[in-house]
């Protein structure tokens, strides 16, 4: 398995892999809300606020894991939530996720990101590192719907210690029904 940042050739190949994957498990209508989320997120994010790791074997797209800037303008550490992440549906149980996240946060820790966020399964996620935090440690950009799969950890040898005042998300995130 080989895993990459940046873009693939065509950006479509990736919004495919994510409406495909969120439409198998979730229904048809999740998977076109999804694919426009991640449309949206790569053509109207700004190259510095977005990191798009992904993994491939043999030139097929395995999965990706998104990575975009927040803000906390009160807190000068730098912090990116992981949204979203997909598997090929056919690759799914392999380790392909995990390995996949653990490249991305490495990637994040070389490039001086002091904190990584992410929204979803705590079981899943906690195989990663991430541990569940409240809204005091990170507080969302917008209110969260499952507020037990808010996650965080700390990418630089430090406690994540609460980041400080409001948060602020990329444009494409900000949408209450991502939340």
């Amino acid at each position: 398995m080989d895993f990459s940042t940046g873009l693939p050739p065509d950006p479509s190949e990736v919004v495919n892999l994510f409406a495909d994957v969120f439409a198998a498990s979730e229904g048809p209508e999740e998977g076109a809300v999804i694919g426009a989320f991640v449309q949206d997120l790569i053509s109207g994010t700004p190259s510095a606020d977005l990191i798009l790791c992904s993994a491939q074997r043999d030139q097929v797209l395995l999965g990706c894991a998104i990575f975009s800037r927040m803000t906390f303008p009160q807190d000068t550490r730098h912090v990116f939530i992981l949204s979203p992440m997909a598997v090929r549906t056919d690759s799914q149980k392999t380790g392909v996720g995990q390995a996949l996240i653990s490249f991305g946060l490495e990637h994040l820790r070389a490039s001086g990101a002091n904190v990584a966020l992410t929204y979803g399964d705590p079981a899943y996620y906690s195989k990663t590192g991430f541990r569940q935090i409240t809204e005091a440690t990170a507080q969302p950009p917008l209110k969260l719907s499952h507020p037990h799969g808010w996650l965080g950890q700390p990418l630089d040898g430090q406690e994540l210690n609460p980041l400080r005042g409001p948060s602020e998300c990329v444009s494409a995130l900000n949408n209450p029904s991502l939340w």
